[in-house]
């Protein structure tokens, strides 16, 4: 097992929920914490649990990013006119790697990370490694020449385990992509219920 796959399987199996909706998830055999004391039966939990809870699964959810990073990202979304909680939401979906995943260039978020970094992708022409450059309205993104025929990425386009949202428009043929708008919370398809409110009052105590 790589180390990216065990980074995957402690974060389903410590949040309890299938995050990424997979059907390899061990969660949808054991829906019970990892450990010895997994399962035992939990008490309720405190206001700064279900916080905390909520935060780590939204980081989770963007490949574990780092909690450095992380609070940045809410840091620029809590200066922003609007709602804080959908101006951090916007923020985490305009990341170069999320687009990447969003397009189903490739299978999981962890990959599109790696994909990024590894120079496969070009950003308005131009070849881009950092995976959590912010991408604007309008911009285009296409895969290098030889990115195009990677197995990774025709084996990513045919899954059938989740689409490609409406505010990411995608040409599988040309391997290119665009995003067309910065979506709102109930635009993205998350496959458990993510509670960025939460995130904002756990960042805001």
């Amino acid at each position: 097992m790589t180390k990216r796959q065990s980074a995957k399987h402690k974060i389903d199996r410590r949040m309890g929920e299938n995050i990424w909706g997979r059907p390899k998830s061990p969660v949808n055999k054991r829906e019970y914490g990892p450990g010895q004391h997994g399962q035992r039966r939990k008490g309720k939990m405190s206001d700064f649990g279900i916080q905390l809870k909520a935060k780590q699964k939204l980081k989770g959810y963007y490949a574990n990013i780092s909690e450095r990073q992380f609070s940045k990202v809410y840091e620029e979304a809590s200066r922003m006119k609007g709602d804080t909680s959908e101006n951090l939401i916007g923020l985490l979906e305009r990341r170069l790697d999320a687009i990447v995943y969003r397009a189903k260039f490739v299978p999981t978020m962890f990959a599109a990370r790696q994909f990024v970094s590894h120079g496969h992708v070009k950003v308005n022409g131009r070849r881009v490694t950092i995976a959590s450059m912010r991408i604007k309205a309008g911009d285009a993104l296409e895969l290098t020449a030889k990115s195009k025929e990677l197995a990774i990425v025709l084996e990513a386009v045919q899954l059938a385990e989740r689409d490609v949202p409406d505010y990411v428009e995608v040409d599988h043929k040309a391997m290119t992509a665009k995003l067309v708008r910065v979506p709102a919370l109930a635009d993205v398809p998350y496959p458990v219920q993510m509670e960025p409110h939460f995130v904002v009052e756990y960042y805001s105590r």
